[in-house]
């Protein structure tokens, strides 16, 4: 495999586009490394995830395009993209990856603020007098 594999994933607000290349495990994230974007240890713990559950952390340079959301948002959009790219790099590998549930896109958004109330379902406070 010396072509470039790209996958896109979401979360929220949040769109991760990824290049896996072959190489040594280096993480860019806009122009950035890894632990220079994602500070935390547990944030970056999730984005590698997918990595590490198949033992190829290692092996390939991933290149990433992030925008959107936070920074939860943007890391499970990341390791959506991974497990993506990971599928496209070996069927086998989806098995293991979907019962991880890092296959499964989580559709879940922000629900719209509604006219005439504070928030999208909170109402006014109510009183008779």
């Amino acid at each position: 495999m010396a072509e470039v594999i790209n996958a896109l994933g979401r979360r929220k607000s949040a769109v991760a586009r990824i290049y896996l290349t072959e190489g040594t495990g280096k993480i860019t994230i806009n122009k950035r490394d890894l632990a220079e974007y994602f500070p935390s240890e547990l944030v970056q713990f999730v984005v590698k995830q997918p990595l590490n559950l198949l033992g190829v952390a290692e092996k390939y340079d991933i290149k990433v395009n992030l925008y959107g959301g936070g920074y939860t948002g943007q890391s499970q959009a990341l390791r959506l993209a991974i497990a993506r790219a990971l599928v496209k790099v070996n069927e086998e590998d989806k098995k293991a990856l979907r019962v991880a549930g890092f296959i499964t896109r989580d559709a879940r958004e922000v629900e719209r603020k509604k006219p005439g109330r504070p928030k999208a379902r909170r109402r006014f406070q109510f009183s008779k007098r």
